[in-house]
């Protein structure tokens, strides 16, 4: 029923895998599919793989993702699929990915040249964001905007562009979907405190410590876009 994939663009394999056997009949429409963790196991990819893998297919209209139940496959299914072109965009955890690794250097290297000015401008977000926590279109421009301003802080427009266009790239159906179902209150909040030990970091002037906590919001971000959709009991990966 399923085959293990090849290591090139997983999360598209996946959907495509799992896109011929919905039209093909074998899952049923309104059947419900495994569970994250066995169609990791059947396929040969990670768990976040195949969580991308089922937005995409939901964005298509293939399935509908029911929190606390599971995954189904749509009614919709049964007519003509619309199939996205497979270099739409990046995923959403490839993405999160690269702002990690890029944006802890740029935390590291703001953190030896900042001054209170710059410190100034991150404290007028912080104190913005405490404030939207319940609104997240607002919540979200204002993070956009605490993590362009650390790279203003180095004063290379030439990284506050590119931190702005690979921010952006959030904007793709499939991030915005999948941020749909984990991102509230309780994730902007827990963000609003990493982005205070950020700030504390780099008011220090401690480009190891400002790096470190970089790193860890950034991979904390991608734990919180990891949780289960809520099919089965959460367990240690």
């Amino acid at each position: 029923m399923f085959v293990a994939l090849e290591p090139r663009r997983l999360y598209r394999q996946a959907a495509e895998q799992l896109r011929v056997l919905i039209q093909s009949g074998e899952i049923a429409v309104g059947e419900r599919l495994p569970a994250e963790r066995e169609l990791a196991e059947r396929l040969g990819v990670s768990r976040p793989t195949v969580r991308e893998a089922l937005i995409v297919l939901e964005v298509e209209g293939l399935v509908q993702i029911r929190m606390g139940s599971g995954v189904y496959v749509s009614p919709k299914a049964a007519g003509a699929p619309k199939v996205l072109a497979a270099d739409d965009s990046e995923a959403p955890f490839e993405i999160l990915q690269a702002r990690c690794i890029i944006e802890s250097a740029i935390a590291e290297e703001a953190a030896r040249c900042v001054d209170e000015a710059g410190i100034q401008s991150l404290d007028v977000i912080l104190e913005e964001m405490e404030g939207v926590l319940e609104n997240s279109e607002r919540a979200l421009a204002l993070d956009r905007a605490f993590h362009t301003a650390i790279a203003d802080i180095i004063g290379n427009s030439s990284l506050n562009v590119f931190i702005g266009l690979i921010y952006d790239k959030r904007a793709s159906p499939f991030f915005e979907k999948l941020a749909s179902y984990f991102e509230g209150p309780h994730t902007w909040r827990a963000a609003l405190d990493e982005h205070r030990i950020i700030r504390d970091a780099l008011a220090a002037g401690d480009p190891a410590a400002a790096r470190e906590a970089m790193r860890m919001h950034l991979t904390l971000s991608q734990k919180r876009f990891s949780e289960s959709f809520g099919e089965e009991p959460t367990r240690e990966e």
